[in-house]
């Protein structure tokens, strides 16, 4: 009796189908038969918008309801970018810059989300969001000083064009590597949780740089670290001549956000106003919950991806023009401004004549000035140069002494 009593305290109930997993790394359900999960199953995630193509608002609890005088400058920076653009990669082809990038098509993204931020969140850009830093306050002169590489470059000649940066409006320097920025912008929002500073930061990405591994490591850090940033993919169809359906099968990029544990959104990116609520929101939420954002702009590239691209040979004519005539970023917000009597045909030519002559006078500026002093070269990563720059320095020197007939030293800055 003893043994058959101690057989039975030895048992172990076995556990009811109800009772939940206790694994330490997900939760789940249990279930009794074999399903492997469809990745169609989930319909896809919807793509929120303020206004149709027309620029009439859809649902006007959704209307941020600007000033006049804010969305005016929305259009004017817009806009200011397009002439820029169109004047600079004419030059490049003209021989005068070695590289250009075009935003257009692209504009939407960069004003919406600009505006919605605080000037002293920092901003981690691709190599695509001149338009944040126009909004900021980044004067023409210094664009065209960039992408010149002359004197007055604060990089001091040493980037090629369209890699700008300015500390004083917290923008860091783009660097031409993919994916670079977002590990790095997670650790400088770590940073920000940890001082307490009620700053955010912001990343921009294209959709073909999510596919490497520095968008995992950063995507993962910010949520397990509990971040405040805001991941702003511009998903515009083509990583250069690869087309999105070449790049991933998923339901594009704001889908991975749940897997790693982050709030997510798909947003249209060619109206400006979604742009701007959803970064405004994202924004608020990410410094007052540590947490961070992801969203999925969806925009398309209207121009080549650069000065090296021909992009007629992946894509045709019928393609581009569609963005360009039927869903373009400036006209349907110069549809919104003009139905509400802010903007008409006369400040519509006024505007584009006076903005082409504020970029005309910053590129002839910028071409006449000198190019940086030579000296530079060894300057502002050490405090005292080592040894061994200094060689280096004291061995030009001495070379362009000896064959100063063969440079062009009166063309650099004394």
């Amino acid at each position: 009796a003893v043994c058959s009593l101690s057989g039975r305290l030895s048992q172990q109930t076995f556990d009811s189908p109800s009772d939940k997993p206790q694994f330490p790394g997900a939760s789940a359900e249990f279930v009794d038969q074999l399903e492997f999960i469809q990745p169609n199953v989930i319909s896809g995630i919807p793509v929120y918008r303020v206004m149709d193509r027309k620029g009439q608002i859809i649902n006007p609890s959704e209307d941020p309801k600007l000033s006049k005088e804010t969305v005016l400058k929305f259009y004017q920076k817009m806009t200011l970018l397009n002439t820029m653009d169109r004047i600079l990669y004419e030059s490049q082809r003209q021989g005068r810059i070695s590289f250009y990038m075009t935003n257009y098509g692209e504009e939407g993204t960069h004003v919406g989300s600009a505006a919605a931020l605080e000037p002293s969140d920092l901003v981690f850009g691709q190599y695509r969001e001149a338009g944040v830093l126009m909004y900021r306050g980044f004067p023409l002169d210094l664009f065209m000083a960039q992408c010149y590489a002359n004197a007055d470059d604060l990089g001091k000649g040493r980037q090629m064009p369209v890699h700008y940066g300015s500390k004083e409006l917290n923008f860091v320097t783009i660097s031409s590597p993919l994916a670079t920025q977002i590990p790095q912008a997670a650790g400088a929002a770590y940073a920000m949780k940890t001082l307490n500073s009620n700053r955010a930061v912001i990343c921009y990405f294209g959709e073909g740089a999510a596919s490497e591994g520095d968008a995992h490591a950063g995507f993962n850090f910010s949520a397990t670290l509990e971040c405040p940033i805001i991941f702003f993919c511009r998903n515009n169809g083509y990583a250069i001549s690869t087309p999105t359906n070449e790049q991933y099968r998923g339901d594009g990029i704001a889908a991975r956000g749940p897997g790693y544990g982050m709030m997510s959104i798909r947003v249209d990116g060619n109206d400006v106003f979604a742009v701007y609520n959803a970064t405004r929101e994202a924004r608020r939420r990410a410094v007052a919950e540590n947490q961070p954002f992801l969203i999925e702009a969806m925009t398309y590239r209207i121009g080549h991806h650069s000065t090296s691209d021909d992009s007629s040979a992946y894509r045709s004519v019928d393609e581009v023009n569609y963005w360009d005539k039927q869903d373009h970023p400036i006209s349907r917000l110069r549809h919104y401004m003009t139905a509400r009597g802010w903007w008409a045909e006369d400040e519509e030519r006024s505007w584009r004549k006076q903005s082409r002559q504020l970029v005309m006078e910053a590129f002839e500026k910028a071409e006449r000035r000198l190019k940086p002093r030579p000296e530079w070269l060894f300057t502002d990563v050490y405090d005292e140069n080592p040894t061994g720059l200094q060689k280096q320095q004291e061995a030009l020197q001495r070379h362009l002494e000896q064959y100063k007939e063969h440079y062009p030293l009166d063309l650099y800055d004394k």
